[in-house]
């Protein structure tokens, strides 16, 4: 119907004629319902639709028992609340959802085409209801509309309207939080895959995919898809479009490889999928690292980081050589090279260094000096990764810590990166590792390194961070400075206000009890030098640490006793 038409309807007063016309006794009826749905296809006629009070009526046609009726009904219902908030609410307020859900659940199971036409257009009627609103679209699934339309996709899987329906309609409310749990109380997770199984056409898997992705999100969903099945689809559609430059083909390539790496974020499905590093699944995703095609190697790369968030499956993967594979495609990637790749690579790195086992093992193999390569790198995400997988590396690991400490133009960097005001994680990172450096490798040359590079303000700034952990690593790596390398440090310590950082901490009651512990550790190792003694007197250190002896965690009480008789002997 034309715009010119639907005007002269809304001028001649029709509309409201019609609100009398649609009883349900009446031969008309369904024609009339009829033009209402040819004229609410029109933006500008829903509002005047509900304005002419054609929403109750219609809601109460809803009861009918005549399958043409209902039909246009649907028709008219579904297209006033499209894109309308005033159709919306009109349907809402009449209480029209409810009953066409009852419809879906009544007529689910009978599959001839007059019914499965009926059912379409219900489906389309609640996705015009709720599309893009919170609220309707909650209200709807507590109405348990999720395991009716998923038993629909079941029952009518050869009907291609219904199923799309089905598919907009999961899409939709799949973005909700809510409806996870009701989708994976129901065998969504098997028909999608049984469904995609058979689709041959790109749009139709670009569909699924659609509904696949944020379902995927919920752990017991992930598990789900992996025992029906999918990740075998994922690896076949992998295989065929490796080698395409197809741009359909690329994008299914690319949506086939993050779903996979997504549904190894789950703990469960992720183990499954390991089967002890045996599994054919792990295989596969192996080979991908040293494929030509990036998105490959960053679906590979992830996907074993992925793997690695437990110690078992890190001891596996670098006792059968992951680590050699990873350096090469770290190697393949150092000039120009693909920022994703790169941190994908060093995040897979970095976790397979958290066992205590793996960190000789990695080492030898020579990847600090892969990891230094990118030293260069000015990409914060890259720069944040580098400094975690140094940082797992070294810890407790003395020569390697001492060697890198030891390395100007890595502590060098490290400072700059300390001041990286815009970026804290990489901030974070730096100040944590000049700690690490110092803590692990106890060195007076690694001191005298940092001292050099104007690195020890950044360590006394670090010890007043609002971690606990990082206050904690600072002061431990201040206290070894101050035992082994005073004189080196002892003016930085000085411009830096280290003994009025210090006395702020243990003033302040929120200090947490190891702060307040180290803090006065710190101080006694500062009594060697003269400045920073006189410091400590002029504060009235001793007010402090005395009130601290009746602390009631026992060993920050007996540093109090034992700092306040140091300093009352060296006064």
């Amino acid at each position: 119907m034309d715009m010119e038409t639907s005007e002269k309807i809304q001028g001649s007063g029709i509309l409201q004629l019609f609100a009398s016309l649609l009883i349900p006794q009446s031969a008309c009826t369904a024609k009339v319902a009829n033009i209402i749905a040819e004229v609410a296809k029109n933006e500008f006629m829903r509002i005047p639709c509900v304005d002419a009070g054609l929403i109750s009526p219609l809601v109460q046609l809803l009861n009918s028992k005549d399958q043409e009726v209902l039909l246009q009904t649907g028709r008219a219902l579904g297209n006033i609340c499209y894109d309308s908030h005033e159709g919306r609410s009109a349907v809402d307020q009449a209480g029209g959802a409810q009953i066409v859900i009852d419809h879906l659940r009544s007529l689910c199971s009978i599959t001839d085409p007059a019914n499965e036409k009926l059912l379409t257009v219900f489906c389309g009627m609640l996705m015009n209801y709720s599309n893009e609103n919170d609220s309707l679209q909650a209200q709807l699934i507590n109405m348990g509309v999720i395991p009716t339309l998923v038993k629909l996709l079941g029952i009518h899987c050869q009907n291609a309207a219904l199923t799309e329906m089905c598919l907009v309609a999961f899409g939709n409310l799949a973005e909700l939080e809510s409806s996870k749990e009701q989708f994976a109380s129901t065998n969504i997770a098997e028909e999608l895959v049984k469904l995609f199984k058979k689709q041959i056409e790109h749009d139709k898997r670009e569909m699924i995919f659609e509904v696949l992705a944020p379902l995927a999100e919920n752990d017991a969903i992930k598990l789900q898809l992996v025992e029906a099945g999918l990740v075998e689809c994922l690896l076949e559609i992998v295989q065929q479009k490796v080698d395409s430059d197809k741009e359909d083909d690329i994008a299914e390539l690319k949506t086939a490889s993050d779903l996979m790496v997504l549904l190894l974020l789950g703990d469960e499905s992720m183990q499954k999928l390991f089967e002890g590093g045996k599994g054919n699944v792990f295989q596969r995703v192996l080979s991908w690292i040293p494929s030509n095609n990036h998105q490959l190697q960053l679906a590979g790369a992830l996907a074993i980081a992925n793997f690695a968030r437990n110690d078992g499956n890190c001891i596996h993967m670098v006792d059968n050589g992951i680590v050699e594979k990873l350096m090469d495609l770290l190697g393949r990637h150092v000039e120009e090279g693909n920022v994703t790749v790169q941190h994908a690579a060093l995040s897979a790195l970095r976790n397979l260094a958290i066992p205590v086992v793996n960190k000789a093992k990695m080492l030898s193999a020579g990847v600090t000096e892969a990891v230094l390569k990118f030293l260069k790198s000015e990409m914060p995400p890259v720069q944040f990764k580098l400094l975690g997988t140094l940082r797992m590396l070294i810890d407790a690991q003395a020569e390697a810590a001492e060697q890198l400490g030891k390395n100007v133009k890595l502590v060098e960097r490290l400072v700059e990166w300390c001041e990286a005001k815009d970026h804290a994680g990489v901030m974070g990172e730096s100040n944590r590792l000049l700690s690490a450096l110092i803590r692990h490798s106890k060195s007076k040359d690694v001191i005298k390194t940092i001292v050099q590079s104007g690195g020890i303000k950044h360590l006394v700034t670090m010890a007043t961070s609002e971690h606990v952990i990082m206050q904690n690593e600072a002061l431990v790596a201040l206290a070894l400075i101050a035992a082994l390398e005073l004189g080196t440090a002892e003016k930085d310590l000085e411009s830096a206000k280290l003994v009025q950082i210090l006395h702020k901490l243990l003033a302040d009651e929120r200090s947490a009890p190891e702060i307040k512990y180290n803090s006065m550790v710190l101080i006694c190792a500062l009594m060697g030098s003269e400045s920073l003694h006189k410091e400590v007197q002029d504060l009235a250190f001793l007010d402090v640490i005395s009130k601290l002896r009746s602390h009631e965690n026992k060993s920050v009480a007996q540093q109090a006793s034992l700092t306040e008789q140091r300093l009352t002997v060296e006064s």
